[in-house]
């Protein structure tokens, strides 16, 4: 409906310019050469300007341009002359006559000061509108007011109606589509960025509006509509294409000042990927952020601190639970009653943004008859959540179940404890209200401490199986680091990679990072404790399971004990744990013969330890294309005896064959 409209302004403002050029003409063929016959006189070219301006559906290009930029009638009449040598082929001759030299077919200043109204010297400075915002160039020549003065593409792209991105934006920044449907949470935020530009409007000093968080689509979402509200455009810039150098920052930012102006354009700063440590590059955003004056949204995941300009500063949270709620039961529409309230789970388990959930229910919404919507459903958020985390961490696809852990019936209990805390949390915490009641330590935080070999990475699997979720283990001795601030930075990526999923959380080798804690010497101790403490802080807010393992419990401080809701030891198997392992270690299609359980729980070694001889064990038999026996185990007792550096006994491996 709105095109018409668009036609009738853009058929008006060339005629408008086409008037403008002919008043031009005239004014300068007064100074130059007698009217041609039928050329109208500078007062009837006045007049028809006149009338096509009070036709304009809105301001003319060459009237907006002046307007925005501060133009006076002789800068603007300037501006239109350069203009005209590209628009009108007798410009050109015009200016050679009016310079006397038929080698000067262009504009200078000279010229202008010659020829137009109200001429004044400042036009040309430095400092003025045409050069501040670079309306027009300034060629290479002998004397200023002979150099040819040229106007800048993109402006006169704009004054001929037509919309084209500054080339030498391109590739640089990029349109952001506004989306709809705001949770009430997002579209309050909305409303005070609205309510803050709508008061700064009559202010000389714009705010900057900080958008922070780890949710950059839902930041996306929230500035776009907040720039729809207020009339805006809004267009992305990546902080990593920002340029370090001085010359080519300041370029950047006149050019982008000028673009917002000509476009109403407001601009999304996007440093959610910037790295911090690269100071050459964050000094450059500081002073683009300090010095651009236009609407500025910076996206960022921690505050920047920013001098000289006033900030709003607001926190972008994912969608409540409620909230989420209400975006599934929206999205799968009919499928929500197959569910069986499954939606509830979904919720309590994965912290979703808007446009994750929408991509996970088009899957749903897909699946065939046969297939269970709400497994389809739970996989999908599952496949959904990875791929950050998967660059950080070593993901495990859990297999074993209760079945294969051995373990005391005290430790099972504890783990199936655990599994319980995961999976009613939401009941106890929001149903319940123990949530509102206290707000710390929410998270679900366990330590596992045994010898290597004795079961916890297999039971953080089997918790992982029975749940229905992700594992991923990670390994703190890497994650450590001896600059300072760099744990600590290791250790945020993760969690905050892992907050959508909830996936369990492994950290191996917890002993790297924990131990008893003693007299703070210098500033190396006392930096250690905030890593744990920063450490257990996560923990302790982190929605899913974390799971800490150790091999010795003994070394590890009491007082970060306290902080930790589960500790497991695992024990070392004793001759009948070890036997039960010996049953399931090897698959149902496994060929096996005569294999004497009780000799094989002589060997006093570990679960991880059977494993390996009974792997080893199952590659000597294939390889001689025999069943497993007890003499293949013993060739690979051997190895791994000697693996652990251990002696092999005729108390363990008498009479085996």
């Amino acid at each position: 409906m709105s095109t018409p409209a668009i036609d009738s302004w853009t058929t008006a403002n060339q005629r408008y310019t086409q008037a403008a050029l002919t008043l031009l003409r005239a004014t300068l063929e007064q100074h130059t050469q007698p009217l041609s016959a039928g050329s109208p006189s500078i007062e009837e070219a006045r007049l028809a300007l006149d009338e096509i301006r009070r036709s304009l559906p809105a301001p003319a290009a060459l009237e907006q341009i002046g307007t925005t930029f501060g133009l006076s009638a002789f800068e603007r009449d300037l501006l239109l002359l350069c203009a005209g040598v590209e628009l009108d082929s007798s410009f050109g001759p015009l200016c050679a006559a009016a310079h006397n030299d038929p080698s000067r077919p262009y504009p200078t200043f000279s010229l202008a000061l010659a020829c137009l109204p109200d001429a004044h010297w400042s036009a040309l400075t430095p400092g003025s509108p045409l050069r501040r915002w670079r309306l027009i160039e300034v060629a290479a020549g002998s004397a200023l007011t002979q150099s040819p003065l040229r106007i800048d593409e993109r402006v006169l792209h704009h004054l001929a109606g037509t919309a084209h991105l500054d080339e030498r934006l391109v590739g640089i920044v990029e349109p952001v589509q506004a989306s709809s449907g705001l949770v009430p949470s997002h579209a309050a935020l909305v409303e005070r960025i609205v309510a803050t530009m709508t008061e700064a409007s009559s202010s000389t000093a714009l705010p900057v509006i900080q958008l922070c968080g780890a949710e950059t689509t839902d930041k996306r979402t929230i500035a776009a509509a907040a720039c729809s509200t207020l009339g805006l455009r809004l267009s992305l810039l990546a902080a990593d294409l920002v340029p370090t150098a001085a010359g080519d920052l300041e370029a950047l930012i006149c050019l982008w000042e000028r673009e917002a102006a000509l476009t109403s354009t407001a601009l999304l700063l996007d440093c959610d990927g910037f790295d911090l440590s690269d100071t050459v590059r964050n000094a450059a955003l500081t002073r683009l952020i300090e010095r651009m004056q236009c609407v500025l949204i910076v996206a960022t995941r921690e505050r920047r601190r920013i001098l000289g300009r006033p900030t709003l500063i607001l926190d972008v949270h994912k969608p409540s639970h409620v909230e989420q709620r209400a975006i599934w039961q929206s999205a799968l529409g009919a499928t929500t009653a197959q569910l069986n309230g499954q939606v509830d789970t979904i919720v309590a388990q994965f912290d979703l943004s808007t446009a994750t959930i929408l991509a996970a229910s088009a899957e749903a919404l897909g699946h065939t008859p046969e297939q269970d919507a709400g497994a389809v459903i739970w996989n999908a958020c599952r496949t959904h959540t990875r791929s950050r985390l998967d660059e950080l961490a070593q993901r495990i696809t859990p297999a074993a179940g209760w079945d294969d852990l051995v373990l005391p019936e005290t430790q099972r209990q504890i783990l199936r404890e655990i599994v319980a805390h995961v999976r009613r949390r939401m009941t106890v915490y929001d149903t319940w209200g123990f949530a509102a009641k206290s707000p710390r330590g929410l998270g679900i935080s366990a330590l596992f401490a045994g010898e290597s070999g004795t079961g916890k990475t297999l039971a953080a699997e089997v918790m992982a199986h029975e749940l229905r979720l992700d594992l991923y283990h990670i390994d703190l001795s890497s994650v450590v680091s001896k600059y300072i601030g760099e744990t600590e930075k290791n250790l945020r990526r993760v969690f905050d990679a892992a907050e959508e999923g909830g996936a369990i959380l492994l950290f191996d080798e917890a002993d790297a990072l924990f131990g008893k804690r003693s007299e703070v010497k210098d500033s190396h101790d006392r930096y250690a404790n905030i890593e744990v403490s920063y450490l257990l802080q996560r923990m302790e807010a982190y929605r899913g399971l974390a799971i800490l393992t150790t091999n010795l419990k003994s070394a590890i401080d009491t007082a970060f004990l306290r902080r930790i809701r589960f500790v497991v030891q695992f024990p070392f198997p004793d001759a009948a744990q070890r036997a039960e392992i010996w049953r399931r270690i090897f698959p149902p299609a496994t060929p096996t013969e005569q294999l004497d359980i009780a000799k094989l729980a002589r060997l006093n070694i570990t679960g991880g330890n059977i494993r390996n001889i009974a792997l080893n064990a199952a590659f000597l038999a294939a390889d001689a294309a025999e069943p497993v026996r007890m003499k293949h185990l013993l060739r690979a007792a051997r190895t791994e005896y000697l693996k652990l550096e251990k002696t092999l006994t005729e108390v363990e491996a008498g009479g085996w064959q």
